[in-house]
């Protein structure tokens, strides 16, 4: 009998196994594939993107993100302020739960024993690596990050809590055409419009992308949970002069509830805006020309920012990485450009100063839209889901993995935020219809408005009899907002 040379023998056996199906093997299935995680945030940046709907701003990068991705339309802030916020979403909680209610409180004073979103990854096998503000600027948590974490900076958490939302102050009073007291030198440093030479490359933004592009092709052949923490458009708005032409302030609408100066619009509770303004136009009125050269100035920080987001993602696809990473873009908050005369977010409860960008890319997933409402805590248990990770416990997020598959399939959960202004606690309940707040359990005013009807709250129904059983049916729904 004829003997089998080598390479024949190869070539039966394979035909054979082509041919009858494999034995069921004793061994354990083949892990699924460990997804990394690109974890990208902007600051004070709300929906004012391309992909959002906005024709004037020039956002190419995250716009080309949604074009790959989910779209989440109504995708809600836990609180309008950086630290309370990001606190909130990074662990998973409530601020009523935390009780971080301002910038100047590290929440592991509070709760040492927490465990946040980078640190899950970390104790899961997980690289977690950040650049930038992720946390707090100067309230980092070292221990949540392999590399990249800073201690936490005394001379911020040492500060005491705001007197005006504790009520220690009174309020923003006195209010005048010019709200009052000049500026001082923090809040001069705010109030103003840098425009940067050459590309940008002297500034803090530009710096967080290059160690991005760095820890990418340093940690490309592990699992990593990268955290990219960009400053704008926060003020001072900031740009190359490149961006600043990118845009016509004359062609620049203004809201139709522009007014010069901050204050709540009739049939609002008083409370809904401070008189003052935080961020921008401090102290001084705001013409519709200085209005619009200041949104201006944040769209030109805006597509600055966009750019930098572009650097660090074309590094991910030059490395190969796209086909394994989850890439998730978000902001941290809303912002009021000139709505109801307000320049800022802080202590607003409208839907402007909570709304955010969210857009989350998976590896090989095509552009869709999710008319559904999250919240920005969602994300932690979300993203444990999505790479494999046992659920988070004593998380109150809510995982979204489900409408990454089917965009708009049945989700009942509403969307929880709260303030803490003059000492009293504003809290909101958001569904995809209505948005009630109340403050002070509606001592100091409550207010409902119809968004698909009225998108920009221009008119308040919470008093209105016609509305009295809806009243009654968010109040409800706030009662499963978690206390301390």
């Amino acid at each position: 009998m004829q003997k089998l040379t080598l390479p024949l023998a190869f070539c039966v056996l394979a035909s054979l196994s082509q041919s009858f199906p494999a034995l069921p093997s004793a061994s354990k299935p083949a892990p699924a594939p460990k997804y990394n995680v690109l974890f990208i945030i902007s600051d004070d940046l709300r929906p004012e993107l391309g992909a959002y709907g906005n024709g004037i701003i020039k956002t190419p990068n995250i716009d080309g993100l949604a074009a790959r991705g989910t779209r989440f339309d109504r995708a809600y802030a836990q609180f309008p302020l950086c630290n309370p916020s990001r606190s909130s979403l990074l662990n998973g909680r409530y601020p009523t739960q935390t009780g971080i209610m301002d910038n100047n409180t590290y929440f592991r004073t509070k709760h040492p024993d927490y465990v946040t979103l980078p640190q899950y990854f970390q104790k899961h096998g997980y690289a977690s690596l950040r650049t930038g503000k992720i946390f707090h600027g100067g309230i980092d948590d070292q221990i949540s990050w392999t590399e990249g974490g800073d201690p936490v900076d005394p001379a911020i958490v040492n500060r005491p809590p705001s007197r005006i939302a504790t009520g220690a102050a009174p309020s923003d009073q006195p209010e005048t055409a010019t709200q009052g007291r000049a500026p001082n030198a923090s809040e001069s440093g705010s109030d103003r419009i840098v425009v940067l030479d050459g590309d940008g490359e002297s500034h803090g933004d530009y710096k967080v992308a290059t160690r991005a592009i760095q820890y990418l092709e340093r940690y490309k052949d592990k699992p990593f949970f990268l955290a990219v923490g960009f400053g704008k458009p926060h003020s001072p708005p900031t740009a190359p002069k490149k961006f600043f032409d990118l845009y016509d302030p004359d062609k620049i609408p203004l809201p139709p509830d522009f007014a010069p100066r901050p204050a709540a619009p009739p049939s609002f509770p008083e409370i809904s805006i401070s008189k003052r303004n935080a961020d921008l136009f401090i102290g001084r009125d705001a013409s519709p020309k200085e209005a619009r050269e200041m949104i201006r100035a944040y769209y030109a920080s805006t597509s600055f920012m966009d750019a930098q987001v572009g650097r660090v993602i074309e590094t991910l696809d030059r490395l190969g990485l796209r086909e394994n990473t989850i890439i998730v873009f978000w902001g941290d908050h809303g912002y009021h450009l000139g709505e109801k005369g307000k320049w800022s977010k802080a202590y607003s409860l409208f839907d402007v100063a909570l709304r955010v960008p969210l857009i989350v890319a998976m590896p090989r997933s095509k552009a869709q839209v999710s008319a559904r409402t999250v919240q920005l805590l969602d994300m932690y248990p979300t993203l444990a889901e999505l790479c494999g990770l046992p659920p988070p416990p004593d998380n109150e997020g809510h995982s979204f993995a489900a409408l990454l598959k089917k965009p708009n399939a049945a989700w009942s959960y509403p969307a929880f935020s709260v303030t803490l202004f003059q000492g009293k606690l504003g809290r909101s309940v958001r569904t995809e219809r209505w948005h009630y707040v109340e403050w002070d359990e509606g001592r100091a005013g409550m207010m409902l408005c119809d968004t698909l009807n009225d998108p920009r709250e221009l008119k308040n129904l919470a008093n209105d009899p016609a509305y009295a059983k809806t009243v009654q049916e968010m109040k409800n729904r706030l009662t499963l907002l978690p206390g301390q």
